[in-house]
């Protein structure tokens, strides 16, 4: 966004809570001091403690629900800094991670548009080594740590979706090449398959409030690739 931008129209905000490591602060910083992007730090957690106490939440058991508060609470950070400054909100999520719904609603699918909606997670580390071949623009550890959303201790993206490499080739083929059932599962497990498509088409409900989506593959998510959010057994039936 800076190169297209360029850099003083593009705001950074680093939105710590008590889960988010120092590493990914000081990366987080270095990334932004790389780019000559201008940032601020909102730390999350004062705002945290006040849900779980009005909802009456146990930390104990960091679930689902409080998972989902905390993107939120920085979803709504984000679209009140976009009122303040009259500027959009850039939404981060990948291909991989809008397939599989591994996004909150009015969370981390807030935003005003989706540059890498249409990009694979492994084309992205890709895009990284590309963009840092000339110069190391984007620190190693960023692209070299296991991928996770830290909003619980120790918590890392292939503990909830399947690895990021299998999962691609799946959308790849699925999605983008529009293969069947029968001929996919020729070269990947049938049970890992079909969790992996009945995912992709549970989660289009998602897609459907998803920012607008810039196109690059073959079938896009969003106008690129229309389905119904209901389907019938009989859908079901006849493609899983």
């Amino acid at each position: 966004m800076s190169k297209a931008l360029g850099s003083e129209n593009v705001f950074g905000l680093i939105m710590p809570s008590k889960f988010t490591s120092k590493k990914s602060i000081s990366d987080a910083i270095k990334l932004l001091n790389n780019l000559k992007i201008k940032y601020e730090i909102v730390s999350i957690n004062d705002i945290y403690t006040s849900y779980l106490k009005t909802l009456k939440l146990d930390e104990k058991e960091i679930d689902i629900t409080i998972q989902n508060i905390q993107a939120r609470i920085r979803a709504n950070i984000l679209m009140a800094y976009s009122n303040i400054h009259n500027c959009l909100v850039v939404n981060t999520s990948n291909k991989s991670e809008i397939a599989v719904g591994y996004s909150t609603m009015y969370g981390d699918t807030c935003g005003a548009i989706s540059p890498i909606g249409d990009v694979l997670k492994t084309d992205v580390y890709k895009l990284a080594q590309y963009i840092n071949s000339d110069k190391k623009v984007i620190p190693q550890s960023i692209i070299k740590r296991p991928p996770t959303a830290e909003l619980k201790p120790n918590q890392k993206d292939e503990d909830d979706i399947p690895p990021y490499k299998l999962l691609d080739r799946v959308i790849k083929l699925y999605i983008e090449e529009q293969r069947d059932f029968k001929e996919i599962s020729r070269e990947i497990d049938e049970k890992t398959l079909n969790q992996i498509i009945k995912r992709i088409e549970a989660n289009e409900y998602k897609r459907k409030q998803f920012p607008i989506i810039i196109k690059v593959s073959k079938k896009s998510f969003g106008n690129g690739r229309i389905m119904p959010v209901v389907k019938s057994n009989e859908f079901y039936k006849n493609n899983l």
